[in-house]
Parts: C-alpha cells; sequence; structure tokens
C-alpha cells in the first residue's frame, strides 16, 4: 500500500510536474520566511523548489531550500486568538502541500484559528523528472524495511535522508514557533495559545519541537498524527499536552504513537490518543468512506476541552 503511494507519486513528479500558485483559485495568502536571512546549515544549497500536481490534482512540494510559512487568518468574528503551526509530510522527499497542508490550514482557519503552513527544508531529490524517480523509489525501500521491521524494541531502519535532514526540518519548526511568539500581536494570537500538528514526517518535526526546546519557542500544545520516534523519550517535566492519531492498519506510525502516548502518560502529561481500525498511513484530508474521514472533528474536540477555540481573555 505505501509503496504503491509513492510510485504513484513518483509518477506524477514525471507527468504532471507543473508550477503551480498555493490557492490558484483563490486570494495569495501570506507567506512569511522563517528566518530572517539564509536558514542556518544550508547556505551552500542550490537545488531549486518545484511544486507539482499529484495524481489526484493535489498540490506537492519538493526541493524546499527557503523555509516559510503560509498564513490563513480567520475572519475576525470567529478568531480566538489560538495559533497552529501545519507540518505536511512525505518523507522528507516531498511535503504533501495540499492535503496535509492547505486543506488543514482551512478546516483550522475556519474554527477561528490563526493557522501557518511550514514548508520546512527537504533533502535535494534533483532537478530532472529521472533524479525524482530515484529519490521516490529509495524512499520505497526505506518504507518496505519498516513495514518489515516495525514493532515494539525494534531500531528505525536506517535512511540517510532521514538523518540528515530531520535537525534542519526541526530546527524550521522550533524558529517557526518563535516567530509567531514574537508577532502574536500582529496577528491577534495569544502568545501561550501556539501549537503544532504534524503528518508522518511532519509529525517528526512536530515531536522534536515537543520534546526540545527554549522558553522562547516551547509549543504550548502538539498533535503528532500518523508519525511518532521510534526511539524511548525524555519527557520534559513542562511537556506541553499532546495529541496523537493513527490508524490501526498504519504498518509505519501505529505501534509508535501507541508508545509516545505511553511515555507521555508514564510522566503524567496530559495526552489523548486515537486508533481508528481503518485508514493507513497519509490519509490527510482524503475521503475514503471510512470513520477517520471526520479525524479533524475529534482534533477538535480536543481543542475545544483544552479551551483552545473559546476566545483567549
Amino acid at each position: 500500500m505505501i509503496n504503491s503511494l509513492v510510485q504513484r507519486i513518483a509518477r506524477c513528479g514525471r507527468l504532471l510536474m507543473v508550477w503551480v500558485a498555493p490557492l490558484a483559485c483563490g486570494a495569495q495568502p501570506q507567506v512569511i520566511p522563517v528566518w530572517p536571512g539564509t536558514a542556518p546549515g544550508s547556505e551552500n544549497w542550490t537545488q531549486k523548489e518545484v511544486e507539482y500536481l499529484n495524481q489526484g490534482g493535489k498540490k506537492m512540494v519538493r526541493n524546499v531550500v527557503k523555509p516559510t510559512l503560509t498564513l490563513f487568518l480567520p475572519n475576525p468574528s470567529l478568531a480566538n486568538g489560538t495559533a497552529v503551526i501545519v507540518c505536511p509530510g512525505g518523507g522528507f522527499r516531498f511535503l504533501s502541500w495540499q492535503s496535509e497542508g492547505l486543506d488543514v490550514a482551512q478546516w483550522l482557519s475556519d474554527h477561528g484559528v490563526t493557522a501557518f503552513v511550514l514548508k520546512y527544508r527537504l533533502i535535494d531529490t534533483g532537478a530532472t523528472d529521472e533524479e525524482f524517480s530515484r529519490a521516490t523509489a529509495e524512499l520505497s525501500r526505506v518504507t518496505t524495511r519498516i513495514t518489515e521491521t516495525a514493532g515494539p524494541g525494534t531500531a528505525a531502519p536506517a535512511d540517510p535522508a532521514r538523518e540528515s535532514v530531520l535537525p534542519l526540518a526541526a530546527a524550521d519548526g522550533h524558529q517557526a514557533i518563535k516567530l509567531i511568539r514574537q508577532r502574536a500581536s500582529q496577528w491577534g494570537i495569544a502568545p501561550d495559545r501556539i501549537g503544532i500538528i504534524g503528518f508522518s514526517a511532519g509529525a517528526l518535526v512536530t515531536t522534536e519541537a515537543a520534546l526540545h526546546y527554549h522558553p522562547d519557542d516551547r509549543p504550548d500544545f502538539v498533535a503528532p498524527i500518523y508519525g511518532a520516534p521510534w526511539v524511548d523519550v525524555q519527557v520534559p517535566s513542562d511537556a506541553p499536552p499532546m495529541f496523537i492519531l493513527v490508524a490501526n492498519d498504519d504498518p509505519i506510525a501505529s505501534w509508535t504513537s501507541v508508545h509516545l502516548f505511553s511515555e507521555w502518560k508514564a510522566a503524567g502529561k496530559s495526552v489523548e490518543l486515537h486508533i481508528y481500525s481503518k485508514g493507513g498511513h497519509g490519509f490527510g484530508s482524503g475521503k475514503r468512506g471510512l470513520p477517520v474521514d471526520h479525524w479533524m472533528d475529534r482534533l477538535g474536540d480536543w481543542l475545544d476541552v483544552q479551551g483552545l477555540l473559546k476566545p483567549a481573555h
């Protein structure tokens, strides 16, 4: 299932690669640089960012060099002062920009939340279709190794791409939190109501934000969706509340999500876990005729219980 998805994405890169503007059918959203200059650690990168459509007509991004935040402001009559950074997934080779980014941000905005889609740094997947195809083939091999070895007590299969770029992507996540907190008044955001949600690889960026932080870049709440570390974690003494969601038939992230829940729970921290019986990996905002189609409503329930959908005082 995962490999077929990767292969379809690769074919889309060959057949449908076009330049597209975000939200081309509506007003252009504001795009904010995450770093004041060149992002530290990638000063010598020369690859060119590419946006393209996948086989389902959804927007995708690869070769990200310059991290940005795409802003979704809620209707002023609905705005509640809460902000969420949305981190799409894609195995650090691409970003599922629409299904795990724009669509989720729009849903949050519709519920009064100021949303920012984070375009974090990725590995270089080449300038040509052939190079991109090789990169997605390598991702397919990695996912095969994961599905063959996943289980309690196992180590994550080696993935040099993930290992090389995760520290940079995590730094982008931390800097995004810091920037939004610094400019909170500009967007009507309460500086103590800034959270981060991520999918798959983006969930790893999210959990890094929840595990390692300073006061100015600590998230106030986090939501890793079908993605969690493979290793035991050291839960911080002031760890933020966490919402975890995954499908039981996810061959990549089901058991790691349960393990992350257990770690947060054992540390006495606020955590909520949802496991759907079916949905696989990477369902995003897609509709499959399954209960998992309504997962964002469960996120909304949790945000409401946390008091984050009520106006900030």
